[in-house]
């Protein structure tokens, strides 16, 4: 055993002595020693729960013949971070949880590894930590929150809470109304309940093989979560038997399912930087073009908020993601070969699952779209590429020509859309705000909210070198690379400038001649940093193109 480093033979003596101090005993010492990652705490309501998942865990591993050891992983709230500098310490925290968690795996010496993350940059930082320290490890996340109800009865999530603040700086609801949203948006722990970041990645982390069935779906106020977290902690002791190890699992086969199941659920955006740095821990490129093309014959088979009206409780009760996946496996969409933490392969797995609600999870023969959920668009304005959530877009916005309205800063636009600056037709763009340039990528979800709550989502688009919450819909678009603090075009851009999306065409130009950009160009100069102490002025000088995911070099 990996463990016998830290306890066996009269050099570990003094491991020993320590372990001792903690109170385990010369039984526990004799079987694999078991890290448990919590990232409980009690600021992130996807996170307010688990410490009842992770005794759960415990309770698991122990049954099995295991020594668990706990031990804490950061998680930030992103709705909470929101509309604030604070927004600047979120996608960097990703890098922050990678690296703590591998310098606590190896310094101790475990044997295996369950993780129990739940929100936003907390499931990706793990399990880029778990394809670096590559030993025995699983995942058992929190589960999502359950949808809210307002008091005539309608369905509610914390999209809508966003939207109404814009609905109210346009008149269309007073501060009771408001208020009625506060109270009942979020009425319970997990992740928040739509098809959001968090709830997008623990279904991938599923859906690539590194956690059991119901991972990114059984909602964490049910029962069935503590039951799924204790055959997790069981499991590991499996994988440590059969010395299964991530990299085992993460092959490039089970990242083509994964971003297979993002294009099919309509994940967050968010995806197209999270899988390709899991990936990179793997030695494996994902790249754009190649999620264009999975895009491209990958239809999309559910609507889940923000795209539609339903939750991550009603895609559980359809089956959840097995459920989606065994309807990709009918047009051979998937490989079935790959191996995943039960011990068996994909298509063992799925043997038996059945498609419970074709009304939430679309038959394959009749999806929403023939195409998936997110898009990837290029042309002069982003060469490298930018990303949008088609699902999420109005039919009216899949084409759209418009007059540049720039803002060098998130704050400036939403200024502007609450002031009612922004009309119909025109195409806001938030630069600056990149990896390189915020420092940090910013969620751009206060404005995409304005505009929707104003009525202005069906009639204008928003682009930016930032980054979108998985709550936004709308004809957002945002990644743009490279970036406007490396001199991308779109630091360019000028006030009422044409810019044109084609989305179905994955296209997006600004309608400007080259001559007259590279005479733009050669006047540029980049701003002076905005931070320029603390982490986030050295995540700024390691960061590299949201593009590659933005990963740290």
């Amino acid at each position: 055993m990996i463990s016998d480093n830290v306890k066996k033979g009269i050099p570990a003596a003094p491991n020993r002595s320590l372990f001792y101090a903690l109170g385990y005993t010369k039984e526990e010492l004799e079987r694999p020693l078991i890290g448990v990652v919590c990232s409980y705490n009690e600021i992130v309501p996807g996170h307010m729960n688990l410490d009842k998942i992770a005794e759960a865990v415990k309770a698991g591993i122990r049954a099995a013949g295991g020594t668990p050891i706990e031990f804490p992983a950061i998680a930030v709230c992103d709705g909470i971070a929101m509309g604030h500098v604070g927004m600047k310490y979120s996608l960097v925290t990703r890098d922050l949880i990678a690296d703590s968690t591998e310098a606590m795996a190896i310094a101790h010496q475990f044997d295996g590894l369950v993780m129990i993350p739940n929100c936003d940059k907390n499931v990706p930082g793990l399990l880029m930590a778990a394809a670096r320290v590559n030993i025995p490890t699983i995942f058992c996340s929190g589960g999502p929150m359950l949808a809210g109800r307002m008091k005539d009865g309608r369905r509610t999530c914390l999209s809508h809470m966003f939207e109404a603040v814009g609905s109210y700086y346009a008149g269309k609801l007073d501060e009771e109304g408001v208020e009625e949203y506060e109270q009942n948006a979020c009425p319970s722990c997990g992740s928040c309940s739509g098809m959001y970041t968090a709830n997008s990645m623990n279904c991938l982390t599923e859906a690539i093989g590194m956690a059991l069935e119901g991972n990114g779906t059984i909602p964490g106020v049910m029962s069935a979560r503590l039951r799924l977290a204790k055959h997790t902690g069981m499991q590991i002791m499996e994988l440590v038997k059969k010395n299964i190890r991530p990299r085992d699992i993460m092959t490039e086969a089970a990242f083509h399912n994964a971003d297979t199941v993002d294009m099919a659920l309509g994940c967050s955006t968010n995806t197209m930087l999270h899988l390709p740095a899991i990936a990179h821990e793997c030695g494996i490129d994902l790249s754009l073009e190649m999620s264009n093309e999975i895009s491209s014959r990958t239809p999309n088979l559910c609507h889940l908020a923000p795209a539609g009206e339903t939750y991550m409780e009603d895609l559980d009760l359809a089956g959840g993601v097995h459920a989606v996946m065994k309807e990709l496996t009918k047009k051979n969409l998937l490989n079935t070969d790959v191996m995943t933490v039960t011990g068996k392969t994909l298509a063992e797995n799925l043997t038996g699952v059945e498609n419970r609600n074709p009304e939430i999870i679309r038959p394959i023969e009749n999806p929403y779209s023939p195409d998936g959920g997110i898009a990837v668009l290029k042309g002069n304005l982003a060469p490298e590429g930018c990303v949008v959530k088609r699902s999420a877009v109005a039919p009216e916005m899949m084409v759209h020509s418009g007059p540049a309205r720039v803002f060098d800063s998130e704050d400036d636009a939403i200024k502007a859309i609450y002031d009612g600056k922004i009309v119909s037709g025109d195409v806001v763009i938030i630069r600056y705000e990149g990896p390189k340039g915020g420092p940090g990528m910013r969620e751009m979800l206060n404005p995409t909210s304005a505009i929707v709550g104003m009525g202005l989502g069906s009639s204008v688009a928003l682009i930016t070198d930032g980054r979108f919450s998985g709550a936004t819909r709308g004809a957002a678009i945002g990644h743009v690379c490279p970036e406007a603090a490396q001199g991308g075009a779109i630091a360019l851009v000028e006030e009422g400038d044409i810019v044109s999306i084609d989305i179905p065409n994955c296209r997006i130009e600004v309608q400007v001649d080259d001559a007259t950009l590279a005479a733009r160009k050669a006047k540029w100069v980049c701003p002076e940093p905005r931070v320029k102490t603390g982490y986030l002025a050295r995540y700024a000088k390691m960061v590299q193109s949201a593009s590659k995911g933005a990963v740290l070099d």
